[in-house]
């Protein structure tokens, strides 16, 4: 029961650090094993705290090329969005210039028959455009 707790609380670390004070023989043995396990504590945290750190850099890295995906994906579709936009003002502008000369067709026939409707005007000869 008690070897299950120190397992649990030291881990190799308690042994680690009998073995190497048995290997020193230090004149202060419990100075000694204190020492080396607070110097050990601290050596551990910051493990810890640098595999965390690893941890999250590796996250931001995959959340940034994500989001340079989504950013290129975005990019393309505004790209084909103003292609769109370009051919559908090209068909309004063809459109327009179509009705336009609709009526300047329509309008140059109209001036004509009202030129050969007039009284007077029948031994003139009308020019059409």
């Amino acid at each position: 029961m008690e070897t299950d707790y120190l397992k649990r609380c030291f881990g190799n670390s308690l042994s680690q650090a009998l073995a190497e004070v048995a290997q020193v023989q230090p004149s202060d043995p419990i100075e000694y094993l204190a020492h080396w396990l607070y110097h050990y504590r601290k050596i551990s945290a910051g493990k810890q705290k640098n595999r965390q750190e690893k941890i999250q850099l590796q996250e931001e890295y995959h959340r940034s090329l994500k989001e340079k995906e989504i950013m290129e994906m975005m990019k393309q579709e505004e790209y084909q969005i103003q292609q769109q936009c370009a051919e559908c003002h090209k068909e309004q502008i063809y459109t327009e210039k179509a009705m336009f000369m609709q009526e300047d067709t329509d309008l140059s026939e109209k001036e004509a028959l009202e030129q050969e409707s007039l009284p007077g005007t029948s031994d003139m000869i009308t020019e059409v455009p």
